[in-house]
């Protein structure tokens, strides 16, 4: 059921998969699979992930090799500073013009002061396998929780519910939204679903 609520600012991690666009179109790039959007419009979502995060929080942020130092401004537009970040390993290389890929990076963001991590022996990486296009690792919901602590969690940009039992928020173009960025400006399909085709 699609509750499409706008919660107070207590989540205590933001996970977000931005559909860049910088170098995701053509024959191979992304925009074969979904929409893209401008950096521009990933930078303005910073009013609404400061008022949904908690004052003291994470933010866990998949950029492609291409957006690493638009990433990082992103976290900064979004509130939080850049402190480090986890590499996914896969079992084969990709594309690449220089080195050729063979894993993704999530940034980690941090924001308020005091913010502590509730776990010290998190790898920054890991090696996880390969699936359908931008299908992230279903272990980094519980390299989120395990880091972060017991809390609200929100994913943007989400394609699937969580795979936890955990307290997750979703909110993305596939899938029926659990929370709404409206308010700001971001609309998804669910904002205009009645709770009766849900």
């Amino acid at each position: 059921m699609n509750t499409n609520t706008t919660p107070p600012g207590d989540y205590v991690a933001i996970l977000a998969d931005p559909p860049w666009s910088p170098s995701q179109t053509g024959a191979l790039g992304a925009e074969r699979h979904y929409s893209l959007m401008t950096n521009e419009k990933i930078l303005a979502m910073g009013e609404a992930v400061q008022a949904l995060a908690a004052e003291n929080s994470f933010c866990f942020l998949w950029v492609t090799t291409a957006t690493v130092p638009l990433g990082i401004e992103v976290l900064e537009a979004w509130g939080y500073r850049y402190t480090s970040y986890y590499f996914w390993a896969k079992p084969r290389f990709t594309l690449g013009n220089t080195f050729r890929n063979a894993g993704e990076l999530l940034l980690l963001g941090v924001r308020g002061k005091g913010t502590k991590v509730a776990f010290r022996s998190q790898p920054n990486w890991g090696f996880h396998p390969l699936q359908e296009h931008s299908h992230k690792p279903e272990e980094v919901h519980q390299i989120v929780e395990r880091l972060v602590g017991p809390g609200r969690y929100l994913e943007l940009f989400a394609r699937r519910p969580a795979p936890s039992a955990s307290p997750w928020d979703v909110w993305g173009n596939e899938i029926t939204s659990t929370v709404s960025l409206a308010p700001w400006g971001y609309r998804v399909p669910s904002d205009d679903a009645s709770p009766e085709k849900n």
